[in-house]
C-alpha cells in the first residue's frame, strides 16, 4: 500500500529537484562521504559536490546521514535514510 498505512493517505515526500536526486542515487549507490558537522558537506567519488546548499538540504530533511560517528570535520561514509530510500524508490517505480 503506498502512503500512511492506517488512514491511507499519501505520504508527502520533501522537495528535492532532479540535482538532489541524483545526490542521493550517489548516495543510494555507495559513491558518497560527508563530513561530521552541523553542515556537513558531501563528497562523491571522492570529489567535493559542486552544490553544497543541496547537500545540506538533504541532511537536514533527514534524507542522508553519516553511516557512522566521527570526529568534527572528518569524512565518513553516508547512506541514505530510510525517507532518502523511498525517494529513490518511486524513481524506480514502472509508470501506470
Amino acid at each position: 500500500m503506498n502512503g500512511n498505512e492506517k488512514t491511507g493517505s499519501p505520504v508527502a515526500h520533501p522537495a528535492v529537484n532532479h540535482r538532489m536526486r541524483a545526490m542521493l542515487r550517489a548516495v543510494g549507490a555507495g559513491r558518497a562521504q560527508m563530513s561530521c558537522s552541523s553542515e556537513p558537506d558531501l563528497f562523491i567519488d571522492g570529489l567535493s559536490c559542486g552544490d553544497q546548499f543541496a547537500a545540506h538540504e538533504l541532511a537536514h530533511q533527514g534524507l542522508v546521514r553519516a553511516a557512522r560517528p566521527g570526529n568534527p570535520g572528518e569524512l565518513v561514509p553516508a547512506v541514505l535514510t530510510p525517507a532518502g530510500r523511498a525517494i529513490i524508490a518511486t524513481e524506480q517505480r514502472p509508470a501506470a
